[in-house]
């Protein structure tokens, strides 16, 4: 049985297992690319024949014959006039066998400068010239053609991760200063089949008040991303993806008038998933005019909202604790709390975000330590009718302004976040330190994910067994539970479900349970931690002593000053 996609739908057929058989030619020795094109149709259900390096033409026509395979690989990466010469000698013995008006079909391999050749010698059905999006190779092993229509491409986000298997879907946003300028590069992007998910970033105004143009600030226009006015502009820059490989868009959320924002996007967008926070875009972050608990209210009635119609929410909420120096234990805390809320609203597909490289200062074990602390601390929600989708990220502020070395840290970025098995990587393009990123450098970056990527897939130690980092990842989910037990305990009397009520999760800010450092000086949380990296881990500590301290201790302190205030 195999399965297959078309369109949106899944289709079991049953078939018969077909055969690739596939090796360089004449003098080649490089078969690097051969294994990697039959690695894929092994996993694509294919009978795989490797023939192996310097294939003689009299060799490759007697195993076209001997092996009956459908499809024949050749690969040639040496210099174009002798591949010219090889390839000419090839064509003839297949048709001196009579192996060329049979239905097989011959595929080619090889540098640009050969590829070319093997189009003029018209014996290819497909050839491959080593630029080819991965999706394109995956796409012609499923159904033996690649076409750059629409229907090629699942337009529904858990049917396109399902049809990219094994590799991630890979999401950017973009969002320049003008909307022509956006429109443009969202076009470039498309064609440069590079990302299936554009991540559409609108300006600060029209994020908070795209449906109350009054108020707007003309000299804000564009400050932050792309100045959309008018459900139009969505469906102009919509338009300019239906070309390539036909990427998803999704765009942020607004920050007033959220039912509005939400049903304007899945008209003009077809947003493929929302992202919807818990506490921020509010007053807690000065990006919203909602009161905390009346945020909470309303974050939860729209998740309730997609939910009931189909569509995966993703809950923007623990990186925005990390971003302000939160510690590790508070950032896993809350991706408990994004999922468990999540699931209580009635989300059927959750995309659980990870973003890596924060705070500053914490080391790739410990990142990862506390990454797979959030994994696993949601696992146990995960059901027929609550579907969890790993989302990895780089973080914003660890980029360097040198482009080079920020190229670097993008790549190692990537390869951590593989230890996740993520269904969506974010990749966040390596000039973001230093100015918006163009279309450029969106493929650019993109490109680079694609390429590490595609080497874990092959092949990586597992990170996650390292003893320190399993050492670290339990020490945070004890911990955690120690933090969600303190949280029911500061629930109002009568509260039947503390971890889901917004009193209880605004009261766990206000009283600093849920807290960061940056958060000092806010009207609604209480700003009282102090955090410090020690050994690569992001700790709370004594604020007079800067020495670490334990959960249950910080826990302690808190509700003791609570219990005080509550007794006036």
């Amino acid at each position: 049985m195999i399965t297959e996609y078309e369109g949106n739908n899944v289709v079991k057929k049953t078939k018969k297992k077909k055969t690739i058989i596939a090796g360089a030619l004449g003098e080649d020795v490089h078969v690097a690319g051969v294994l990697s094109f039959l690695k894929l149709a092994d996993k694509e259900d294919y009978k795989t024949i490797f023939l192996g390096p310097a294939i003689s033409i009299k060799t490759f026509v007697d195993a076209v014959k001997e092996t009956g395979a459908d499809f024949i690989g050749v690969s040639y990466r040496l210099m174009p006039e002798s591949g010219e010469f090889h390839l000419e000698q090839l064509k003839m013995g297949l048709e001196e066998a009579g192996l060329l008006a049979t239905g097989k079909k011959y595929i080619f391999g090889g540098t640009p400068p050969v590829a070319k050749i093997a189009r003029e010698i018209g014996i290819f059905e497909r050839v491959f010239d080593g630029t080819d999006p991965i999706e394109d190779i995956i796409a012609y092993l499923r159904g033996g053609v690649v076409t750059t229509k629409a229907e090629t491409y699942p337009d529904n986000v858990v049917y396109r991760i399902r049809w990219k298997k094994p590799f991630p879907l890979i999401r950017h946003h973009i969002g320049l200063p003008s909307l022509e300028e956006t429109i443009v590069a969202v076009e470039k992007v498309a064609k440069a089949k590079v990302v299936d998910i554009v991540s559409l970033a609108p300006d600060q105004d029209a994020q908070e008040y795209f449906f109350h143009p009054e108020k707007q600030d003309p000299r804000r226009k564009g400050a932050g991303g792309v100045p959309v006015r008018t459900p139009e502009d969505f469906e102009r820059i919509y338009a300019a993806t239906r070309c390539g490989n036909f990427p998803l868009m999704r765009c942020y959320q607004g920050t007033s008038d959220l039912f509005k924002m939400a049903e304007m996007l899945l008209k003009t967008i077809k947003n493929c998933f929302a992202a919807i926070p818990i506490f921020w875009f509010s007053r807690l972050d000065k990006r919203g005019p909602l009161g905390l608990e009346e945020a909470i209210r309303e974050h939860q009635a729209l998740m309730k909202w997609h939910a009931e119609r189909g569509v995966p929410v993703e809950l923007n909420e623990p990186h925005h604790f990390e971003l302000r120096e939160s510690s590790d234990v508070v950032a896993v805390t809350d991706t408990f709390l994004a999922a468990y809320n999540a699931k209580k609203m009635g989300i059927r597909h959750f995309i659980s975000t990870y973003m890596f490289d924060l705070p500053m200062g914490e080391s790739f074990d410990m990142d990862l330590a506390k990454q797979l602390a959030k994994k696993e601390i949601i696992a146990g929600f995960a059901d027929d009718k609550f579907i969890i989708h790993p989302q990895t990220r780089t973080g914003l502020l660890r980029y360097p302004a040198d482009l080079n070395a920020a190229k670097g840290r993008l790549a190692t970025s990537v390869m951590l976040q593989m230890a996740l098995k993520p269904d969506i990587i974010h990749v966040v393009s390596f000039v973001e330190a230093h100015h918006a990123a163009s279309a450029e450098d969106v493929i650019e970056s993109c490109k680079i994910a694609r390429y590490v990527i595609q080497n874990c897939i092959e092949g990586i130690p597992d990170m996650s067994t390292d003893p320190r980092v399993q050492q670290r990842k339990s020490e945070l989910v004890s911990e955690v539970k120690v933090l969600l037990d303190a949280i029911k305990q500061i629930a109002p009397d009568g509260t039947e479900d503390p971890l889901s009520d917004p009193e209880t999760l605004g009261r766990a800010v206000r009283i600093g349970l849920l807290d960061a450092p940056h958060l000092k000086g806010s009207e609604i949380a209480r700003g009282a931690m102090v955090t410090k990296v020690i050994n690569g881990a992001c700790y709370t500590v004594d604020p007079h002593t800067k020495k670490p301290i334990s959960e249950q201790d910080r826990i302690r302190r808190i509700l003791d000053d609570f219990v005080k205030m509550s007794d006036r």
